[in-house]
């Protein structure tokens, strides 16, 4: 069963949980895993494609977004997307929508990132319930400023 780890943020901005994301993405990769950043949409998915070339200075990290030909993805280990994710990316999903990542109980882990949006921390508990229904092992990280 996965492990499901919450990350609690101290702020409400939609910019700091995608820099975690960005953070948590080049840690899992580093480990040579392979990671699904699950975004809610389009928009969403682009604003984080951008995100993983800038969010610090000198970051590099290989990635494409899910929808890119099998061709183009084919040797990247870093996916961003919206949908569900191709097969062989099962190691790390880190989940940037409000709703739960397709196929979450396939993955070793999920990483859900939770901020003090009302919105962000109600649908945060919701999927946590889910979780804890489906038996995951969940633990909860509380972030500082």
């Amino acid at each position: 069963m996965s492990r499901v780890d919450f990350y609690v943020l101290p702020t409400s901005t939609p910019h700091d949980r995608r820099v975690l994301a960005c953070k948590l993405t080049e840690k899992a990769w580093r480990q040579g895993m392979n990671v699904y950043i699950h975004t809610g949409s389009d928009t969403e998915t682009g604003i984080v494609d951008k995100l993983l070339w800038t969010f610090r200075q000198g970051s590099f990290i290989p990635h494409e977004k899910s929808t890119a030909s099998p061709a183009e993805r084919e040797d990247m280990s870093v996916l961003v997307g919206h949908g569900n994710p191709p097969e062989n990316f099962r190691d790390v999903v880190i989940n940037l929508s409000l709703d739960p990542p397709p196929l979450f109980e396939e993955y070793q882990r999920v990483a859900e990132l939770v901020d003090q949006d009302e919105t962000v921390r109600t649908e945060g508990r919701k999927r946590y319930m889910v979780y804890k229904q489906q038996g995951c092992e969940l633990e909860t990280h509380k972030l500082e400023a």
